[in-house]
């Protein structure tokens, strides 16, 4: 496959806007910066950012063993998602596949580029009907989005069938990885130099703990990279977003120990949750939510409201009727939920 023949032909002509920055690169103490008609006097964000934010690609490089040229950044995943579609997808004319029940922005952006959506529900396990999608494709599939850990699921998809998809797919197949830090299960990130069709994602929202920074993370080929750096917006990620995911990303101990925290108490979740009488489910997760099966979800969902919980109805979406879906807090938070559920049985 050449990845070039599904990028649309205005991408590939495209001259990118060259910023002041993108210009000049060569930072050095003491330099005076007249070039990009920013405000003089200095307090830490009067300069524009670093368009390509160098320092925190350094570190996720190093992290994840891959150069920078292989890596995206974007304000949050959903931009990054958005870059993807202009960058493959002819409005009014290609279309994408989606896996239902999945997160619900692939379809929401595919409506605001003006394509097309398929889809192709998961089994009643979660899992992808591999023949059914590769005989539900045409020539204007581009794009195949293929979320695991699932969201709202919270389960892993084999790891044959999204070999077999990757390998069979004429298009770009999108791994979105939002959660992949909860799981034992190994990253596609690792698969990159086989697939120049694959794209994965993932983001600082979830084991990071950074949700209010939105920083996405693209990782692709050198060539989908470029791509993509040249129709981003020329200073899409903050200098605060920038500083606070070095910070972050400088202190792995502490992500490891909240992770650790997240997948005991999930443990323990689970555990009561089989305990309450009115909960006819519990599904395999490897995320940092659980997905559960209730007698009536929309009733259960207001009462644990009204004693101060918010929990996720996911009810109507395929193969989750009367779902609900609870993200794992800290201790004090799921002891008040576990609390809830037991008072109502």
């Amino acid at each position: 496959m050449n990845v070039l023949d599904l990028i649309r032909p205005n991408i590939k002509n495209l001259k990118p806007y060259s910023s002041a920055r993108d210009e000049f690169q060569g930072f050095k103490e003491n330099m005076v910066f007249l070039d990009a008609n920013e405000n003089p006097f200095e307090n830490g964000v009067n300069r524009y950012p670093d368009p390509l934010q160098r320092r925190v690609k350094t570190l996720l490089s190093e992290l994840k063993g891959l150069s920078q040229d292989h890596i995206l950044l974007g304000n949050g995943s959903d931009e990054v998602l958005d870059l993807i579609f202009r960058a493959f997808c002819e409005p009014n004319k290609d279309n994408i596949i989606t896996l239902p029940p999945t997160y619900g922005m692939y379809g929401v952006l595919a409506n605001i580029n003006a394509v097309a959506i398929k889809e192709v529900p998961l089994t009643k396990d979660f899992q992808p009907q591999v023949d059914k999608i590769l005989t539900m494709a045409d020539v204007n599939s581009k794009l195949l989005f293929l979320c695991s850990p699932n969201n709202p699921s919270g389960n892993s998809f084999s790891p044959e069938s999204i070999e077999r998809l990757i390998k069979n797919f004429q298009g770009i197949v999108v791994i979105d990885e939002a959660y992949i830090d909860f799981t034992l299960q190994p990253s596609w990130i690792n698969r990159l130099n086989e697939y120049p069709n694959l794209i994965v994602t993932q983001t600082l929202s979830k084991a990071y703990g950074m949700a209010g920074i939105r920083l996405g993370i693209c990782y692709a080929s050198k060539i989908i990279i470029s791509v993509l750096n040249t129709i981003k917006p020329p200073y899409n990620v903050n200098e605060l977003t920038q500083q606070r995911a070095i910070e972050q990303l400088e202190n792995r101990t502490l992500t490891e120990q909240q992770i650790k925290s997240i997948l005991n108490e999930r443990d323990r979740l689970i555990d009561e949750l089989h305990k309450i009488s009115f909960v006819t489910k519990v599904y395999p997760t490897d995320a940092n939510f659980v997905l559960v099966k209730v007698d009536d979800a929309t009733m259960r969902y207001h009462q644990l409201v009204e004693r101060g919980i918010v929990v996720r109805n996911r009810s109507t979406q395929p193969g989750c009727e009367n779902c609900l879906r609870f993200t794992v807090g800290i201790a004090n938070e799921n002891k008040a939920l576990i609390a809830a559920l037991h008072e109502l049985s």
